[in-house]
């Protein structure tokens, strides 16, 4: 059922139906951090991985980085693509609001998307968590964008499906298979989809 403007309230998923055919959303699953009938809506997609280290990202910053040496960046949408945003769970016992917990100050600009899934864009938080990085934890570069009324009309046009945020979804260790998941998630096959072919824009079968 295609969602109205008045129904459509972030954090949500929004999975890119077949039919979208542009490649940098093309079976992408993106996470809508914000959504604002006048503002514009932006998000992140989750299960696009570039080639490129976190470590020589962070290296460039002069920030250290203690994780795993083949840990990668993200792609997280084709708006500023210079721009990184960290999006972690949180170890057990750190405060990511506007207290001042004992054993963390993991504190600078961390806000909680939904439970157990926190974002930051501040350099000292990268440092920080690149110190000691949880065990879920993506770096991702750009984000994905719409103006005021775009992103709706994409949804009324059924180029997008709605999903409950998943933080399995958005930390699952094979990005390949997180659309058709989470496709899943809402009862919906992805066997059943139209198929489409990016090269042509024609419907394959």
């Amino acid at each position: 059922m295609p969602q109205t403007h008045s129904a459509l309230t972030a954090p949500v998923f929004l999975l890119a139906m077949p039919q979208v055919l542009d490649p940098f959303f093309h079976k992408s699953v993106v996470l809508l951090i914000q959504h604002d009938d006048e503002e514009g809506s932006f998000g992140f997609i989750v299960n696009r991985p570039t080639g490129i280290r976190v470590t020589e990202i962070l290296k460039g910053m002069e920030v250290g980085w203690s994780g795993r040496d083949d840990a990668l960046a993200y792609f997280g949408g084709p708006v500023q693509p210079q721009t990184g945003t960290v999006l972690f769970q949180p170890e057990p016992g750190v405060e990511t609001d506007d207290s001042e917990p004992e054993d963390s100050d993991l504190v600078e600009s961390v806000s909680e998307v939904v439970p157990g899934l926190s974002i930051t864009q501040h350099v000292g938080d990268l440092a920080q968590l690149a110190e000691t990085p949880p065990d879920r934890f993506r770096l991702f570069l750009g984000y994905a964008g719409w103006g005021a009324g775009q992103l709706v009309e994409e949804i009324l046009r059924n180029d997008w499906l709605t999903a409950p945020v998943s933080s399995d979804l958005v930390f699952a260790a094979d990005p390949e298979g997180v659309w058709a998941a989470a496709v899943r998630s809402v009862g919906v096959d992805p066997a059943v989809l139209p198929s489409w072919t990016p090269s042509s824009g024609e419907r394959a079968n």
